[in-house]
């Protein structure tokens, strides 16, 4: 059997919860690039329950060193945890990643939901 090939960035959403007016989505990535990602930006399309689009917004997750998994949080403001059926990865805005190519920041990239929220890209 061939073993499947482990992807270079991967990106799971991990948790929402209401704050402040808005809802906190917590994602977890890691990379495993030699040199790992200096600045990886993401265009994201949010979903509401009906499948409509609420919102395209941009998901600055800085830097991701090679190895080393890191924790994001972002507050999406005036939006209930609740009205969040699923988020779109629908591009890469930003990715400085030395050594590497402009795609090393998408291509075989690998995302996850650990909750009921979807995360597709």
């Amino acid at each position: 059997l061939a073993e499947k090939a482990q992807s270079e960035l991967s990106i799971e959403l991990n948790k929402v919860e209401e704050s402040n007016g808005g809802c906190q989505l917590t994602f977890l990535a890691a990379s495993s690039h030699a040199n790992g990602i200096a600045q990886l930006v993401f265009e994201t399309v949010l979903f509401d329950n009906e499948g409509g689009v609420n919102r395209l917004t941009l998901f600055d997750f800085g830097a991701i060193p090679a190895g080393v998994p890191r924790v994001r949080q972002f507050v999406i403001p005036a939006l209930a945890c609740s009205d969040l059926a699923q988020i779109l990865i629908n591009g890469v805005s930003t990715c400085q990643a030395p050594g590497l190519d402009e795609a090393a920041c998408s291509k075989g990239m690998n995302v996850t939901s650990r909750i009921e929220v979807e995360l597709i890209g």
